[in-house]
């Protein structure tokens, strides 16, 4: 392909949110190396990186950025793509027999645009009705959190969320909605800062109006 034409697909699949599944997009041979020997590697290469943009990397202030990024990466932003990360999700018998809807609303979560590597920072709302299990509310924020921590596309991390929670507790009756921010529209390109992004996914009762309604209205409680 030429080299022009494919460096504008590129600009148009970043700039239209494209994703290709709903499942990250990895490598068989991802995990073979350990934590410790990617740190490594990445913090060679971000400190050509940073030397390519003509930094002086013998500044004090600059010498220990490669290795606090290559930390970074693994160790924090990016955690959620290595399974082993995964938080443990105990599920128990609703013994109290609720059949009402459970909604946790405003859960931080920031992640990274996968196109541009730059921060997208958001609230989510979910929402479910047991079928005879439920979850720690803990959990609920556990669960955003892994999925976020990797790349991302905004899209694809509430299937990812939804799907989740759909296995978890055995139940379709599960509705999240995600707001976020995305810095790679409000510090580059059109560089707008007022506008955010928002997506929604449901299945089992909440394809009915007016069980979505009723979650929206708890979510909006002040």
């Amino acid at each position: 392909m030429n080299t022009t034409i494919e460096k504008e697909l590129f600009e148009l699949i970043g700039d239209n949110h494209q994703m290709t599944s709903a499942e990250t997009p990895m490598r068989p041979d991802a995990f073979i190396k350990s934590d410790e020997q990617k740190m490594i590697a990445i913090e060679k290469h971000f400190h050509a990186i940073m030397d390519e943009m003509g930094m002086d990397m013998s500044d004090d202030s600059l010498q220990g950025t490669p290795h606090r990024v290559a930390k970074m990466f693994i160790q924090e932003i990016f955690s959620g793509l290595n399974p082993a990360n995964k938080p443990k999700i105990s599920v128990f018998e609703n013994s109290y027999n609720y059949d009402k809807m459970l909604v946790e609303a405003n859960i931080s979560f920031n992640s990274t645009c996968e196109h541009h590597f730059l921060p997208i920072i958001g609230k989510a709302h979910i929402g479910y009705v047991s079928s005879g299990k439920v979850i720690g509310l803990s959990k609920l924020n556990r669960i955003v959190d892994y999925y976020s921590r990797r790349p991302q596309v905004q899209e694809r991390l509430i299937m990812q969320i939804f799907n989740e929670l759909k296995t978890v507790l055995e139940t379709d009756n599960v509705i999240v909605v995600m707001e976020a921010k995305h810095l790679c529209v409000s510090s580059r390109g059109i560089k707008d800062e007022s506008s955010y992004t928002s997506t929604i996914q449901y299945g089992g009762i909440f394809n009915e109006k007016e069980n979505r309604n009723d979650f929206f209205n708890l979510i909006n409680q002040e």
